[in-house]
């Protein structure tokens, strides 16, 4: 881990070491787990550890620009998981690993991520970054950010209203940050990037019908989650987060989000489908 110093609260402290995982063998690793208060271990924490551990056993000039996962069981917020990096292929431009996460000796998770040297291109476009308030209107006009709904959590999100002319019922737009000052260190923003982009996904597919993600009947859980890295970013400063689901249905929701820095540069997407099972009684 990069040893510039960071400030900020415990809580980003905390999350920051989370990322920096014990070797117990070459391509073994152990991460220990977050407590947020939910009664699985969060998912984002699973991808930003086994981006972590796969980025351990790749060649530094190699930066992730993929990441594709399942998501196989609960996970327990109260035991570590050990990650078990698969090399599957060293390329010319090109690395692959498949990372496993272990709990109790059955997976959890399993994800393959991709990693490839630094290339310029001339072929280069990317979907526009919606016309929005800046973080520091919305603040001067609210007050304050809103925190996140997790326990000692230095996530900060703030949530954009929908625009009344916006045909897309299905979307949520909301600027996020975490608090403190994290060091100079791509990789570990990447990981931070990967880490945090499970918040907010799935339940975006709730909005249009009137489901809160508290709702005792609702039986939600991630089933699958893919992320495309395509610029680095830092997670000190404010990111948009665009979401819209496209399609619910089969107790099952789909959420697809995109990126943005300040300055309008896509850094970049995601994916992720999900269980959204209503129950017609509260779930025991």
């Amino acid at each position: 881990m990069n040893d510039e110093p960071m400030t900020g609260n415990d809580a980003l402290g905390r999350l920051v070491a989370l990322l920096d995982l014990e070797p117990l063998e070459d391509t073994l690793f152990r991460g220990q787990s977050q407590d947020l208060g939910l009664p699985q271990l969060y998912g984002g924490q699973v991808l930003g550890q086994a981006l972590a551990a796969a980025t351990n056993t790749v060649p530094e000039d190699r930066r992730p620009h993929s990441q594709h996962g399942y998501f196989l069981r609960p996970g327990d917020p109260h035991r570590p998981v050990v990650y078990q990096v698969d090399k599957v292929r060293d390329g010319g431009s090109f690395t692959t690993r498949r990372v496993t996460a272990i709990q109790k000796g059955r997976p959890i998770f399993f994800c393959s991520a991709s990693f490839q040297i630094a290339e310029q291109s001339p072929l280069h476009h990317q979907a526009p970054m919606p016309d929005v308030p800046s973080p520091e209107v919305l603040l001067e006009k609210n007050g304050a950010a809103r925190h996140a709904h997790t326990k000692g959590h230095p996530s900060r999100f703030l949530l954009l209203p929908q625009q009344a002319d916006d045909n897309q019922p299905a979307r949520r737009c909301l600027w996020f940050r975490f608090d403190g000052t994290l060091p100079d260190a791509p990789a570990l923003h990447r990981h931070l990037l990967s880490y945090a982009s499970d918040f907010n996904l799935l339940t975006t597919a709730l909005v249009p019908h009137g489901v809160a993600f508290t709702d005792p009947r609702l039986q939600i859980a991630s089933l699958d989650h893919a992320l495309w890295l395509h610029d680095d970013a830092r997670l000190d400063d404010w990111l948009l987060y665009v979401i819209e689901s496209p399609w619910a249905g089969n107790a099952r929701g789909l959420a697809q989000g995109h990126i943005y820095r300040r300055d309008g540069r896509l850094v970049a997407s995601t994916a992720q489908e999900g269980l959204t099972r209503l129950h017609s009684a509260p779930v025991r």
